[in-house]
């Protein structure tokens, strides 16, 4: 093979490899769209009225999965399947944000964590990375760790909204999800640099609770739950 023909046999690999990352794009943006869209759904809870329609809400947000999970679909057709990493860097903030709407989901219907399982059930994904385009364990770690900052947001909100139990609830969430990512050692550093974040979120939260209980409205919540029994 001459020079002109070992680099005409580059170039045709490189425009390949270009046409296949351009249709990534393609279908990724589209998927933003649609995270966008579900994200606006679900930012209306932290509007005083919206506390009122959180079934609502998450029942909207689980069908517009469903346009995320046909474009899934079409993503991995994309690229080999065994090339899954060449090309993760177009998915992974998407997926990120994804996995995090889908365990605000959850958290809002059952104030419980979801699995990285069941965010690749939602997005109609795999887990295990042998069957292909899966959802990676630092994506949803990622997402779970967006999620605790949403959440220290929605426990002041709650407060505004006269939800004074609510705050109370996310601190225990957030003090057990802290206590996990401390039993991991995290070697990705925009994972760790993330981590880190989690506790300005788990002090702001203890900040609301602690007024709550300066001011009696924490124990007078409890009294009230208690007399619901």
């Amino acid at each position: 093979m001459s020079v002109t023909e070992m680099f005409s046999y580059i170039q045709g690999f490189l425009s390949a490899d270009q046409d296949i990352r351009e249709d990534i794009r393609k279908v990724v943006q589209v998927l933003e769209q649609t995270a966008r869209e579900i994200l606006t759904v679900l930012q209306s809870v932290h509007q005083p009225s919206g506390f009122k329609d959180i079934p609502s809400k998450c029942l909207k947000a689980r069908e517009l999965f469903c346009t995320v999970r046909n474009h899934t679909g079409e993503l991995k057709t994309k690229f080999p399947v065994e090339q899954y990493y060449r090309y993760h860097e177009h998915w992974r903030f998407v997926l990120q944000r994804l996995a995090f709407l889908a365990a605000f989901v959850v958290y809002l219907e059952s104030e419980s964590l979801v699995t990285r399982e069941e965010v690749a059930e939602i997005l109609a994904i795999e887990v295990d990375r042998e069957k292909g385009f899966h959802l990676d364990v630092e994506d949803y770690l990622a997402g779970v760790l967006i999620l605790a900052s949403e959440l220290s947001r929605l426990a002041v909100n709650s407060v505004t909204a006269g939800d004074y139990g609510r705050p109370l609830r996310i601190s225990n969430f957030i003090n057990e999800l802290d206590s996990g990512f401390r039993l991991l050692n995290l070697k990705n550093d925009p994972l760790r640099k993330r981590y880190d974040g989690l506790k300005y979120d788990v002090k702001k939260i203890e900040e609301v609770v602690y007024d709550l209980s300066i001011r009696g409205l924490a124990k007078e919540q409890e009294q009230e739950a208690g007399g619901d029994k």
